[in-house]
């Protein structure tokens, strides 16, 4: 039975999955692994852009925003992967590390798009 922190983070990389989709972004891949590495969400936008995503929900903003925990260490792992999957399929167009942030309000889950979030 999974927990009420895996379901959220679970039902918000569903909504941040269809936020996306529904923007034209194309899935690549979900819950991509490279070593210690995983990247929730890989996108294709358009035919020259990859876009890795980093989905945090969290439940309330006591302890800071959802987007204030993609620590260092994270965004190291984040770019390992990307360096992999790019040298993998031989991707000769640009990336980009997006975050989405999500927080629980009374009609839903609140999106936060945050573009090139980092590098």
């Amino acid at each position: 039975m999974p927990t009420a922190a895996h379901q959220l983070g679970h039902d918000g990389e569903e909504t941040a999955l269809q936020y996306l989709l529904a923007r034209g972004y194309k899935l690549l891949y979900r819950n991509f692994r490279h070593r210690r590495a995983e990247v929730d969400l890989i996108m294709h936008r358009g035919r020259e852009l990859l876009v890795f995503v980093e989905v945090k929900t969290r439940s309330s903003a006591q302890y800071g925003h959802p987007e204030e925990f993609v620590t260092e260490r994270k965004r190291q792992l984040l770019r390992l992967a990307a360096e992999h999957l790019q040298e993998e399929l031989n991707w000769a167009g640009d990336i980009r590390f997006d975050i989405l942030a999500l927080s629980p309000t009374t009609q839903g889950l609140r999106i936060e798009h945050f573009e090139d979030a980092f590098w």
